[in-house]
This record gives C-alpha cells, structure tokens and sequence, in this order.
C-alpha cells in the first residue's frame, strides 16, 4: 500500500493536477479595489476563471484571472494550451489582492486580467482595455512594457535584452505569442516606440 501512494504522489507530481477551469460570476463585493461605479462594464459582465498553470518551480498551481464574459472561451483555451506546454506562469492572481494597484500586480510578476483603470499611454485619457476584461498580461517581469523610457515593472530591466530568450518570455515565433494569435488575440510587443511584451488583448488596444 506504501508503495502504491508513494507511485500515486509520483505521478501527480510529474503530470500535476488536471487544468479543470471553472468559470464564475463575480459581483462587485467580490471586486473591492479593481471595480467602482462608472467603470465601462459592470460586474455582471464580468467572470472570474479558476484553472491549473505551471510555475517556474516545475509543479502545477491553481490560479485565477477576473476577464469579460465575452472572451471566456477564448482564455481557456489559450490557458489550456500554456498548461498542456507547461508555459511557466509566476502566479496568477486577480489584481484586488494587490489591492488593484498595477504596479503592486507587476512587481509581483502577476499574470491578470481585468482591472477598471486608464491606459498607462501617453496622450488623451482613455480606458485602458483591461478595464473591459479584455486583456490580459503576462509574466510582467520576464515580459516588460517600454513606455517613456521607463520599464514597467523595473525589475523588468533584466530582460531588455529580448534576443536572449529565458522561461516565461514572449518572442515573436515564441509559444506565448503564438497561442495567443491562434485564438485571435493581439500582442503589445509588436508596438513601435512603446512595446509592452506582457500585454495581449482582444481588440488589440
């Protein structure tokens, strides 16, 4: 019986846990600091999307991201893909544990989704288009955006250098990017003047 545990354990720890997302509502008590009145969507238009992604330390995880209803296909089968290729997420948690600050989020290496705040761009004001639930950014730290000649997050400095591909990357051909597009989504690392590696989206805002 020992034996047989010990192989069961083995195996989860090789194969880990199946990806089974769930996706939910949400409410607005369920989006203390990523939603207020006035945002562009409300609530109701609005799920959080529970599923399994793999870590930089090689074990499955259960992770979360808030995106619109509309594009709730779409994530899944894009996460499904990241997961079946063990794509190393950091983590992936809805951006109101950080208290819905974007800066926190990324300097936490956080893959998420929506979060009701402007375009960090220069120009007129404008919604950003995580506030739609729309996009999504990922790996922050391995996959910053450019914008002024700052880097977001700074700890993003380090992979400046993109022709030096390392785990959790977006590179044009690269996997990231790729299954991404297959599910008709846009990459921000293809921006001139002010590429933003982490940022995919729906409309291509």
């Amino acid at each position: 019986m020992k034996t047989l545990v010990l192989g069961l354990l083995a195996a989860s720890a090789l194969h880990g846990p199946p990806f089974a997302p769930a996706v939910e509502r949400v409410t607005a008590a369920q989006l203390p600091h990523s939603w207020h009145p006035g945002c562009p969507v409300a609530p109701s238009r609005l799920r959080r999307i529970r599923l399994g992604y793999w870590g930089f330390d090689g074990r499955a995880h259960r992770g979360a991201l808030v995106v619109n209803a509309s594009v709730t296909t779409d994530v899944v089968g894009i996460f499904r893909r990241l997961y079946r290729a063990r794509f190393p997420l950091r983590r992936m948690r809805p951006i109101d544990a950080y208290g819905g600050h974007d800066e926190r989020s990324l300097d936490a290496d956080n893959t998420a989704g929506f979060n009701c705040r402007f375009a960090v761009a220069s120009g007129p004001r404008r919604w950003s288009v995580h506030a739609y639930g729309e996009a999504i950014d990922v790996d922050p730290v391995e996959n910053p955006y450019l914008e002024g000649g700052r880097v977001h997050p700074r700890a993003g400095r380090a992979f400046l250098d993109r022709s030096r591909v390392r785990p959790g990357m977006a590179t044009p051909k690269g996997f990231l990017v790729r299954a991404f597009a297959g599910a008709g989504w846009q990459w921000g690392g293809r921006w001139t003047g002010s590429p933003d590696y982490q940022h995919f989206s729906a409309t291509g805002g």
